[in-house]
């Protein structure tokens, strides 16, 4: 096998992957990791109706190992992969739908084995649009203008932690946005993203991207809803660091604007991405007014 910079021969890093039906993704991603035995890989398979289980004992090996738990939520099943992962850490939490290289995470784990270093770190996100409308391109044109892409962010399908790190909080809390939930612990000098990308397939239409992103939108009010209510109670529960603002508010409308504006040739795509970043707000803020759930709204277009 070539040599990977970075790689040590014994195992030292564990990597998290909570799967819900997911016998469609599952073999592009473990592709790039089973075959490295220096990373301890816990499927964590949650309420499962398809051929996950299967899949993911096919690729099994040494290092990588399957639990599973009847209960469909994505919490449960990161804390059920928690504890088979161990004492072993750095820790990467993946989604099953995303793209990495085994390269990327030895690059996570020597950042925040840096002594002095970062506590959470995520490779950079890269949106892969080829699939997809043209429609739903325009608004990921904009959307990669926004203060969202910033340095420190960390989520959208990978984040790590260091033990450090880790022991920040408990157990995973049930949270709908468990990579923002993790993000608002720590200020922006604990994270770092680093130069190394992994790959995230665009939902195919934006009507699939709204329905995504509400629930998105609705994952962030619930914690907002959740930091406000530790505040008026004096609930245990981690308040968010000083300058986790994220892209939200007027300063990082007025930043967008400004891009936008001395690029004449996304403005009309501009007017996608205004519904598709408002609708989705929209539809999260009438859902909690109703007490409702938006519920999984996982994007199957990506899948495909």
């Amino acid at each position: 096998m070539p040599a990977v910079a970075g790689r040590t021969d014994v195992v030292s890093m564990s990597v998290v992957i909570p799967a819900h039906n997911e016998e469609a993704v599952l073999p592009r991603l473990l592709k790039f990791l089973r075959a490295d035995a220096t990373l301890r890989v816990v499927i964590s398979a949650n309420a499962c109706t398809d051929d996950t289980v299967a899949v993911a004992r096919a690729a099994a090996g040494d290092s990588l190992r399957v639990v599973e738990t009847q209960i469909p939520s994505k919490i449960v099943a990161l804390n059920a992969g928690d504890t088979a992962a161990g004492d072993l850490f750095p820790r990467a939490y993946l989604d099953a739908d995303v793209e990495v290289s085994a390269a990327t995470l030895h690059a996570l784990r020597n950042a925040l084995t840096t002594p002095g270093g970062p506590l959470v770190a995520a490779p950079r996100l890269r949106v892969d649009t080829s699939a997809s409308s043209w429609a739903a391109r325009a608004h990921y044109r904009v959307w990669e203008l926004s203060d969202y892409r910033g340095a420190g962010h960390v989520g959208s399908g990978i984040y790590a932690l260091s033990a450090e790190g880790r022991a920040r909080f408990g157990a995973f809390p049930e949270v709908i946005a468990d990579d923002r939930f993790v993000q608002q612990l720590f200020a922006p000098s604990e994270r770092l993203t680093l130069d190394e990308e992994f790959v995230v397939r665009a939902p195919a239409t934006l009507r699939a991207h709204i329905r995504r992103a509400t629930r998105i939108a609705a994952g962030n009010r619930q914690l907002a809803r959740r930091a406000e209510v530790a505040l008026a109670t004096g609930s245990p529960v981690p308040a968010p660091r000083r300058g986790n603002a994220g892209s939200a508010g007027r300063p990082g409308y007025r930043n967008l604007l400004a891009r936008v504006a001395v690029r004449p040739r996304l403005w009309p795509s501009f007017l996608i991405y205004c519904v598709g970043y408002g609708v989705p707000l929209m539809l999260a803020a009438v859902s909690e007014r109703r007490g409702r759930s938006p519920g999984w709204n996982r994007d199957e277009t990506s899948r495909a």
